[in-house]
């Protein structure tokens, strides 16, 4: 039965079950992407000589993490002078190079080649430019998705724009610019497991998540308080398309994850789908270091821009066809700042 499953899922997006090599070796590939020393001119590390003393709203006061932004500047500070200051003059951004239609390669595009491509890599294209006056002047840094807030306080990239989502306990540790994307936590499993969403189906079984996502919190918070059935049992590994990988193997029976990642796997293999509704309200955001309030702002005016002209054409082209017409998704939020 596994091995029926592995040959129909081959049938979409070129294979899923071929990329697990890609996954298993995602940590070797985070070092391949990398072209230039990530302290540009040998000088200020990624953060940048003088960090702003600012930051932002403590998470004790949280109470919606999606309006605790720093409103829009044009204005460079210490954090954007460090970045043009650098010899090859490039933006490091932390992205994901597995999520399809996020930040991926496309194996079936000769025209794509090795570049990076998806609506989060659009975005990162977008700031490029604000900033830098280039699109391209960007250096991808492949980052699991349970290292994006160690790579952001170590200094490793300048960003992270990764389906990352906005919350209070994370904006203790990285700031966060307003929200570009709304989603929530789903469900994802095979048509023929009998599972029907995050209820009492789940009993008895294995549910997979990435470590260091929001799904992996709420069902640890749902063990605790009980709402999550006792007998079902949690792994997480270090990328969101290994879950998706240990579905198809028969390791795991289903998926927790955010609504719009798991539409996207569940186009690339049509063994697997959608189970119930979304049962909670998300927003990503673009990760940055904290204190480094000029280059948030600067990122606030960006999107701000980026929602009237360019986010549409965006959606269109990558989501829509998976997440559909009526998706929740298919508007960009509305920006409020603290």
């Amino acid at each position: 039965m596994i091995a029926r499953r592995l040959r129909a899922s081959l049938r979409g997006w070129g294979g899923v079950g071929a990329m697990a090599v890609a996954c298993a070796a995602a940590l070797v590939l985070a070092l391949l992407l990398p072209l230039s020393d990530p302290r540009g001119d040998g000088g200020a590390g990624v953060g940048g000589r003088g960090l702003g003393r600012g930051t932002q709203a403590a998470a004790a006061k949280c109470a919606d993490p999606q309006d605790q932004s720093l409103t829009p500047s044009g204005a460079d500070g210490p954090t954007i002078e460090a970045i043009k200051a650098r010899a090859d003059r490039r933006l490091i951004v932390g992205v994901d190079q597995n999520s399809y239609h996020w930040g991926y390669r496309d194996p079936n595009n000769p025209k794509a080649g090795s570049d990076l491509e998806g609506f989060d890599i659009d975005l990162v294209h977008a700031i490029a430019e604000e900033i830098l006056g280039d699109p391209n002047a960007v250096q991808f840094r492949a980052i699991p998705t349970s290292e994006r807030v160690a790579a952001l306080r170590k200094g490793t990239v300048d960003m992270v724009v990764r389906t990352m989502t906005i919350t209070c306990d994370r904006l203790k540790q990285v700031a966060f610019s307003a929200p570009y994307f709304t989603t929530g936590q789903q469900v994802l499993a095979p048509d023929t497991s009998g599972i029907t969403g995050y209820d009492k189906s789940l009993a008895g079984k294995r549910i997979c998540a990435a470590a260091g996502s929001t799904a992996n919190d709420r069902l640890k918070a749902d063990r605790q308080s009980g709402r999550l059935v006792s007998s079902a049992t949690v792994t997480t590994v270090p990328n969101q398309l290994d879950c998706l990988v240990r579905l198809q193997l028969g390791e795991a029976d289903a998926v927790v994850t955010d609504g719009a990642l798991a539409a996207s796997q569940a186009a690339q293999d049509p063994t697997v789908g959608l189970k119930g509704d979304t049962f909670t309200t998300e927003y990503y955001g673009v990760a940055m270091k904290l204190g480094s309030d000029d280059l948030v702002r600067r990122v606030n005016r960006l999107l701000a821009d980026y929602r009237k002209d360019g986010w549409r054409q965006s959606y269109d082209k990558w989501l829509a066809p998976t997440l559909g017409k009526d998706s929740p998704s298919q508007d960009p939020p509305t920006a409020r700042y603290k």
